[in-house]
């Protein structure tokens, strides 16, 4: 006996984790982005370049987490290219995020318990989604097949992909329109309070919070005021909740 028909899941920090400091490896991914675009032909100067491009990601990530809008890093980067007189092709541009990419991408490891996790779901007849918040996303991707899990997933939908980021709750309609299933037969689980769990609520889904990785300023931010359904410290704890809420049910 099932609880829910369908678990949607986060990527990032719930069934992958980042094994070194963002503050650390970000300067070195940017400038590896840096140095695609010079190979490519463009007479940049670095100083001013990293400068502005990181001011703009941070412009960027601030609007998008009050307009949940996801306008993507590689439009960030063309919007200033074009501002600077050097008209990109697609080529480059793809070539310059993605090498930006490819190194935070050396970072991500998967939970030790998540292929046995997914596997006991699929076997216990769940259908299985995933929902990403990424500025690009081909970067999700990568990583989802660079962990091996996509053979686990129905459907797999980014930010990037659709042009709205969690928690509006028009993501996550999106898949349970193409599964046919109505929310109170869905769960999502995930680390972050502002996008995992406000977005399920949003959309009416159960929210199942995963705390290993969720010692964050933005959880701490938001722990008075959005509350999952359910609460996990890992991963391995998911079948036996779902037993259990199967049981109460």
């Amino acid at each position: 006996m099932r609880p829910f028909e369908a678990i949607i899941f986060d990527l990032g920090s719930t069934l992958i984790y980042f094994d070194n400091d963002w503050e650390e490896i970000m300067p070195q991914a940017v400038e590896a982005l840096y140095s695609s675009l010079v190979a490519s032909g463009m007479d940049l100067d670095r100083e001013m370049f990293l400068k502005e491009f990181n001011r703009r990601l941070q412009i960027y990530y601030q609007d998008r987490e009050s307009d949940f809008i996801e306008y993507t890093t590689q439009y960030v980067l063309s919007d200033l290219l074009q501002e600077w007189g050097f008209p990109p092709s697609e080529d480059a541009l793809r070539e310059a995020v993605e090498s930006m990419y490819r190194r935070t991408e050396m970072h991500w490891r998967i939970e030790e318990s998540t292929l046995e996790v997914l596997v006991h779901l699929r076997q216990m007849g769940y259908h299985l989604g995933l929902i990403s918040n990424s500025g690009d996303n081909s970067n999700v991707h990568r990583l989802v097949d660079n962990a091996k899990v996509r053979p686990y997933f129905d459907m797999i939908l980014t930010s990037a992909g659709e042009g709205i980021r969690k928690p509006n709750p028009r993501i996550f309609q999106i898949m349970l329109d193409q599964w046919g299933l109505k929310a109170d037969q869905v769960a999502m689980v995930g680390d972050t309070l502002g996008a995992d769990i406000l977005g399920a609520r949003n959309a009416g889904i159960f929210s199942i919070w995963v705390t290993r990785w969720a010692d964050t300023s933005a959880n701490r931010a938001h722990a008075d005021t959005i509350h999952p359904d359910a609460a996990i410290t890992r991963l391995d704890e998911l079948p036996k909740l779902l037993d259990e809420l199967a049981q109460s049910k």
